[in-house]
């Protein structure tokens, strides 16, 4: 494919995404605050998605349906574990959590189904990578909780490294206890950006080193990049950069942990057999 076939994929579902979110705007009203400028903020956040979205699209081999499925869940899952977090720390925010939630999820559902036909016809790159390697469940399950405990592990030591900037914010907010936020994030947040990693990780189809980096740098588009670029009534400027720094950092780091914890390795064992 060209680069400029890529290009105008790409600003086709960038489109896209913004037509689906007029139109589900228009029947899913929240009873939100608005903030000042927000459409350039929101513009420039679906340009990230798309890119990290459509990126991982483009390598993919899955295409139709199952593609479309993929560029829904992936983005959907990440919002709601971020709606559930934003409920449980930020209380007294009085946002339409349920509003927001609807519109975003029914956001991108019309989304994928543009996307569908924007991606459908895109030609797949080769790849001796086309599946995950085969695991045992044990070895599935081992990996599970180094990776969910990588994220809680991340989560804590950036988080300890930003508090003093925001220490004041949150002490006009309701910050659960320690346990209660070691278990979301190892029974929640951990295993379902977990998930996201490994989709992405399988739509790439790059190996070792290549695929944890483009895992980490996509998740971390997803994750970090796009929701905290836009302005919203409950972080002031101050408070939203400071977390902007911490989760795009310690989201990238978990990507790439997790790309390699799950990824192929036939190279180095290529050259083991070699050594050998």
């Amino acid at each position: 494919m060209t680069a400029l076939r890529m290009i105008v994929r790409l600003v086709l579902a960038w489109v896209a995404l913004l037509v689906a979110q007029m139109i589900t705007g228009m029947v899913i009203s929240t009873h939100s605050p608005q903030m000042p400028g927000v459409m350039v903020w929101l513009m420039l956040s679906d340009a990230v998605v798309v890119l990290a979205l459509g990126a991982a699209a483009l390598r993919s081999d899955w295409r139709g349906w199952t593609l479309a499925r993929a560029m829904f869940l992936i983005p959907a899952a990440i919002e709601t574990v971020n709606i559930i977090e934003g409920v449980i720390f930020l209380p007294n925010a009085r946002l339409d959590w349920r509003g927001i939630f609807a519109l975003t999820l029914a956001s991108f559902a019309v989304a994928a189904v543009l996307w569908l036909v924007i991606f459908r016809r895109a030609p797949v790159p080769q790849s001796e990578f086309s599946e995950l390697p085969h695991r045992g469940l044990a070895s599935r399950v081992v990996r599970f909780v180094i990776c969910s405990a990588t994220y809680v592990f991340l989560y804590f030591l950036a988080g300890s490294i930003i508090f003093p900037y925001v220490r004041d914010f949150y002490a006009t907010q309701h910050v659960p206890s320690a346990e209660k936020i070691v278990a979301l994030q190892f029974f929640l947040r951990g295993p379902v950006f977990i998930l996201v990693c490994l989709a992405l990780l399988r739509m790439f189809r790059l190996p070792h080193f290549s695929g944890a980096l483009a895992t980490g740098l996509t998740f971390t588009l997803l994750s970090g990049v796009a929701p905290l670029l836009i302005p919203n009534p409950v972080f002031p400027d101050y408070v939203r950069w400071v977390h902007f720094g911490e989760v795009t950092s310690s989201n990238f780091v978990f990507g790439c942990v997790v790309g390699w914890v799950w990824g192929h390795v036939q190279r180095v064992r290529r050259l083991a057999e070699v050594d050998a």
